[in-house]
Parts: structure tokens; C-alpha cells; sequence
């Protein structure tokens, strides 16, 4: 039997980031002369990568970025947000250690993120879970991003995995209609960032802690994780 492989969104799934990528937001915005928008706002704000991040900060405070804006203020973004990445950012509570059970499982495991890719790189190493991800798919890494579905299946041909036996696992839309769009199943986070109800998604299992991630597991792909509840 084909293992198992299972495909993480990074910020709000893997990680509470909401702190980091906020302050590098708002000190960016004041330095073009916009307010600061709140943290619990900021959280309906991220996923789509940090140029949508840029643009929904502006729209936040007042008129629309120009293209010229946006350009300017992502460039800003990844430089600050590259020196201050893991200042507040911390893995969800139970995810370390499921981490290491699905490694030692030998669960097939790839980040499908739309942050750039090399800033995704460098938190997982700086959160020290880098070596369970061999695959990252950042939103640069190839022509299109989440909610398209090659996103996921290239990840999915890099691992030498099966889509049929591919789960992703996201807290946003992007995430779950990337998986709706792969015709996969999906277990969505219901503590990350998503900017719809949860329940509205359409997960496949919605789940309120990560301890409740291996009874997910058995109830979408029963033949790989049987033993796991």
C-alpha cells in the first residue's frame, strides 16, 4: 500500500504567525502613512501570500495600493518580515510531537504554502521542523498558487506519493478549495486564519486541537491510519 502523504498549509495550520506577520504588515503601512490595523483583524487578513496581505492592509486604511504600492511595499514586506520571521511565531500547541509520530509512521509530508518559498524555508528551520518537510511549495515556486490544484499535485509527484491517498491540511479557503479543486480530502483547522466560517469551507473533518488530528486521520484514510486512535 501506497503511504499516506499529507500536505500542510504553514501560516494558521503548522503555526500561530499571526503576531509576526502583523507587526512587519503595520510597520510597513506606517511607513507609507497608513494606521496600524489590529492583530485579531489582521488574522482575517492573511492567506494568499504577503503581496494580498499588502493589499487588504491598504484597503483596511483607507484608498487602494496602486500597483506601484503594492510592488514597492511586498518588496518592503519580505525584507522585514525576513529579519523579524520567528520573533512571536510558534507551532500550535500538540504539533511537535504529531510531527515526529507521522515521520516515524513514515507518513510522506510536504508544506503547500502561498508564502514565498524561501521565507517558508526559513521558518520551518527556524521553528526546527524543517526536516520533516523534504517538499515546500511556496506561492513563487511555481506559476500559479493556492486555490490551483497543481499546487498540490506537484507537491504530491515530488514525494513520489498517490494522490488517492493525500490529505491537505489547512485553515483557509485557499486551502480547502485547493483540495476540493484536487478532488482530495481535507481536515481544515478551526483556531488558524481563515476569513469564512469554518464550517462553511467545506472540509472534509474540521478539527478544534490537534490532538483530535489521528481520529481524523482514521476517519478519512482508514487502511493507512487504523491504529491511531
Amino acid at each position: 500500500m501506497t503511504p499516506a502523504t499529507l500536505l500542510f498549509d504553514l501560516d494558521g495550520t503548522l503555526a500561530d504567525t499571526a503576531g509576526d506577520l502583523c507587526e512587519t504588515m503595520n510597520v510597513i503601512l506606517t511607513r507609507h502613512g497608513r494606521d496600524r490595523v489590529p492583530e485579531a483583524r489582521v488574522r482575517h487578513l492573511v492567506g494568499g501570500g504577503a503581496r494580498l496581505l499588502m493589499e487588504r492592509g491598504f484597503a483596511e486604511t483607507g484608498a487602494p495600493a496602486s500597483e506601484a504600492q503594492l510592488e514597492q511595499t511586498f518588496q518592503e514586506f519580505i525584507a522585514y518580515y525576513s529579519d523579524h520571521i520567528a520573533d512571536h511565531t510558534v507551532l500550535w500547541p500538540g504539533m511537535e510531537p504529531l510531527l515526529a509520530r507521522l515521520d516515524d509512521a513514515g507518513v510522506k509530508m510536504a508544506v503547500c504554502t502561498n508564502k514565498v518559498e524561501h521565507l517558508a524555508r526559513q521558518l520551518l528551520r527556524a521553528l526546527s521542523i524543517d526536516q520533516y518537510f523534504p517538499v515546500v511549495i511556496g506561492g513563487d515556486t511555481l506559476p500559479v498558487k493556492k486555490p490551483d490544484p497543481e499546487h498540490l499535485f506537484a507537491a504530491v509527484r515530488l514525494l513520489g506519493g498517490d494522490n488517492a491517498s493525500t490529505i491537505m491540511v489547512g485553515d483557509s479557503e485557499a486551502d480547502i478549495d485547493a483540495a476540493i479543486n484536487a478532488a482530495m480530502p481535507s481536515i481544515c483547522v478551526s483556531f488558524g486564519y481563515s476569513r469564512l466560517p469554518v464550517p462553511e469551507l467545506g472540509a472534509t473533518v474540521i478539527i478544534d486541537h490537534f490532538d483530535e488530528f489521528p481520529t481524523a486521520l482514521t476517519k478519512i484514510l482508514p487502511d493507512h491510519f487504523r491504529d491511531w486512535t
